[in-house]
């Protein structure tokens, strides 16, 4: 007989924390893996409900949508460390080439700078909810799809399946390319397939494909909206690269000759930068009323003890998140840097919790509304500040100090993007804000931990900013501190990409101005393969319908990423075994 269970649905309980650890570690090791070569991010929150369908009732038998629910809140979370660390601490190792002593910084300060950004950014933005959610009515994409993966349990086990077999798919095919794929052709070399040498076609025009699932899965992900990051590249290599060999000087078709990679680094990506800093500048301009609308849903929120109700967490409880993290910012960059002066430590962290508010408001906005998020350029602005802020620019700590202000500040604002993606999902579902809220704290502290590790075995095992894992986001954070210490900033690059990245934002299309940039950015390899995704995408939603790529497609896209980055991050942790082993043996 069938027990008839009474009372309230089980929400916040130890099987959907431990899930969510477990998940979130697995889900912010692949997704940061992905990030460390696309130079960019995706939500973890609709994997996590998958998996968390196919553990929670597949495996345990348990029912409740609004545990699931908390689950994939707990595993988001600790995913959101993957894109705020993978844009920001490897470019620590990317410059330790020039600067002695910046892979020595202390790791325990990095990890814990991490988790108090995390708490302030989310302190700041659980307040909003009200506003943005119920009043607003903002559509957070991301949550509605998350939503409606726990509405469905039964398809949400079908999704676990397919994307389960998609990983194993998708592990197998990075195997071989890995062990296999060099030299098996003359035209196959560092997991690129050089088509254009088979077409014998001029080097500049770069038309190589990087063998990677997982780059097409992130493609699929991101759907027709993807097409724009894609644009950027075309439009470096296809058109300006061809026009600069008729037309440009002596110098730039030096350059042009040399091929894609002196274009990509003398031209291509100081402009990238520029985009990217030029969109998130935009976007604080266009995000003046949102700061606006914030301010007086925090105030409104504040006049009663309660935190407006009792499904909502305390608002005296998160006002004192941010005057305790504050206060840690402050110790964290003291003990970074011994010589630094209390006002210089001070006005650091004061400068990183007000810009953590205004940076997490206007993300928490743009997801909301495009479910884009203009992180990159806001780290890269921020750190930017840091680094005038700090004392003595020539001090090899002062670099590390900016970095880990950085880094806690891209948290926060992965954070409160996140949170307000996953508060979105619970309002869909019936969830109550304060126990998600709680969720979503617990899961902040683990995701620094798992990611720092992850940096730490990826680089020595292949190295950061190398082909292998060129750390996009890590590099142009690195190009940005290397200009303002050594005082070489291509100013007119970066100007003229900043200049079309502004355009953009105050046209109402900062996302597009940010996926251009990128695309200039990043290896022309990686940005081909990713531009099939978009278009498998695209025909998939043409010929199969919606609810095909809802219930197939996506979960197989999501297993594509997950099977190739643990067998990227395996193959390093076995390199890295295997290097220990050999100087244990020398020894």
């Amino acid at each position: 007989m069938t027990a008839i269970r009474r009372g309230p649905y089980p929400e916040l309980t130890w099987p959907a924390i431990l899930v969510g650890w477990f998940l979130g570690a697995i889900i912010a090791t692949s997704i940061g893996y992905a990030a460390l070569i696309l130079g960019f991010s995706i939500e973890g929150s609709e994997l996590a409900a998958i998996l968390g369908w196919g553990i929670l009732r597949g495996l345990m038998r348990r029912t409740s949508i609004v545990e699931n629910n908390i689950n994939q809140s707990i595993a988001s979370a600790v995913n959101a460390a993957s894109s705020g660390m993978m844009f920001s601490v490897p470019a620590l190792f990317i410059l330790s080439g020039e600067y002695e002593g910046l892979t020595d910084f202390n790791r325990t300060l990095m990890i814990v700078g991490c988790f108090v950004g995390a708490v302030i950014g989310l302190s700041f933005v659980i307040p909003l909810r009200k506003q943005m959610i119920d009043f607003n009515r903002l559509a957070y994409p991301g949550g509605i799809a998350t939503a409606a993966i726990l509405k469905s349990p039964g398809a949400g086990m079908r999704k676990a399946m397919l994307m389960l077999g998609a990983a194993a798919f998708s592990g197998a095919v990075y195997f071989w390319v890995l062990k296999f794929s060099d030299g098996a052709s003359v035209h196959i070399d560092h997991e690129e397939f050089h088509l254009g040498d088979v077409l014998g076609l001029p080097a500049y025009l770069n038309v190589t494909f990087y063998l990677s699932v997982m780059t097409i899965g992130v493609g699929f992900l991101s759907g027709r909206n993807g097409l724009w990051f894609g644009a950027g590249g075309f439009l470096c290599y296809w058109f300006l690269a061809p026009l600069l060999a008729q037309l440009g000087d002596a110098d730039v078709q030096e350059v042009v000759a040399g091929g894609p990679g002196p274009l990509r680094g003398v031209l291509f990506r100081p402009a990238g930068i520029g985009m990217l800093i030029g969109a998130a500048v935009g976007s604080i301009v266009f995000a003046a009323p949102m700061i606006k609308s914030a301010i007086q849903s925090m105030q409104k929120a504040a006049k009663d003890a309660s935190g407006a109700g009792s499904d909502e967490m305390p608002i005296r409880q998160l006002y004192l998140g941010v005057g305790i993290g504050s206060v840690l910012l402050v110790v964290v960059g003291l003990l970074t840097v011994p010589d630094m002066t209390i006002g210089t430590a001070v006005a650091m962290a004061a400068v990183g919790v007000l810009w953590i508010w205004v940076a997490g408001v206007i993300v928490a906005e743009c997801i909301g509304r495009t479910n884009w998020s203009p992180l990159s350029g806001m780290t890269l602005i921020a750190v930017t500040i840091l680094t005038f802020l700090a004392s003595d620019l020539t001090d090899p700590q002062t670099i590390v100090s900016s970095v880990i202000l950085g880094a806690a500040i891209c948290v926060a604002i992965s954070q409160a993007s996140d949170m307000m993606l996953d508060l979105k999902a619970g309002y869909l579902v019936g969830a109550k804000p304060r126990m998600q809220a709680y969720g979503q704290f617990l899961g902040t502290w683990l995701g620094p931990i798992v990611v720092m590790g992850l940096i730490l075995v990826l680089h020595e095992a292949y190295g950061l900013g190398s082909e292998k894992l060129p750390a996009p986001q890590g590099q142009a954070l690195a190009s940005m501190i290397q200009g303002i210490v050594g005082g070489d900033v291509p100013t007119y690059r970066y100007g003229a990409g900043a200049g079309l990245g502004l355009l953009f934002a105050l046209s109402g299309f900062g996302g597009i101005g940010v996926l251009v940039g990128l695309g200039f950015y990043m290896p022309f390899a990686i940005v081909l393969t990713y531009t099939i995704g978009n278009f498998l995408r695209i025909g998939a939603d043409r010929v199969y319908g919606h609810k095909w790529v809802e219930d197939v497609g996506i979960p197989v896209a999501a297993g594509l990423i997950v099977g190739e980055a643990l067998v990227g991050v395996g193959n390093a942790m076995v390199i890295v075994a295997m290097n220990t082993l050999e100087l244990g043996g020398g020894a």
